[in-house]
């Protein structure tokens, strides 16, 4: 996945994790109301955001974990 990621992309994402969106947001440091925005096409990632759902789709558990830290 490219770091333009679209609305789609970003439920497939979501979803192949199993995770809601309320739940997807608090794993990755989220706002909820911005992943609904997200997934919705109202507004799109850019910059950090963009790069941080590319590393989730690569690496989804590994990230979760360096943020939790």
């Amino acid at each position: 996945m490219s770091a333009a990621m679209n609305a789609e992309d970003i439920r497939a994402l979501r979803r192949r994790l199993g995770l809601t969106q309320a739940a997807f947001a608090a794993r990755y440091h989220l706002s909820p109301r911005v992943i609904a925005n997200w997934e919705s096409g109202r507004d799109g990632p850019s910059g950090a955001a963009a790069t941080l759902l590319t590393l989730i789709a690569r690496a989804p558990d590994q990230i979760a974990r360096i943020l939790a830290r």
